[in-house]
């Protein structure tokens, strides 16, 4: 398998789901996993194997897509339809690709294990972002 290919158009947040507003720090599209830089304070992709510790752990997924500086929203917890197509049931994590959300079957050795939701039904990933710090 591989990340999920995602429609950018086709991201959409549940009512309910919990957001943030930020500033992007580069170019992010909407269905991206994304973490919000200590430094900056912005929001950047995330990427389960960085050489950045902050970056290997998500903060949300992006709802819009925004070019440096721009402004973002970000859900941090709930159900977001994704533009792709999902497994009903099944997990997904951060990808070692910035930005990536893959299976589980997909996670490697040398990145960081970094759940970000279940799939409530085969388009809606249901995020809560979990990270147990443990590396493959």
């Amino acid at each position: 398998m591989a990340d999920l290919t995602i429609t950018a158009a086709n991201v959409v947040a549940d009512p309910s789901a919990t957001r943030v507003s930020g500033q992007a720090g580069e170019t992010i599209a909407a269905g991206k996993a994304v973490y919000l830089s200590s430094t900056s304070k912005k929001w950047m992709l995330a990427d389960s194997n960085s050489a950045t510790a902050e970056a290997k752990i998500a903060g949300g997924i992006a709802l819009n897509g925004a070019s440096l500086n721009q402004p973002l929203v970000v859900c941090t917890s709930g159900k977001v339809t994704i533009g792709a197509t999902l497994t009903a049931g099944s997990p997904y994590y951060l990808s070692e690709t910035p930005g990536g959300i893959q299976p589980a079957a997909d996670l490697g050795a040398g990145e960081n294990v970094c759940q970000l939701g279940l799939a409530s039904s085969t388009t809606v990933l249901d995020i809560k972002i979990q990270n147990p710090g443990v590396t493959l």
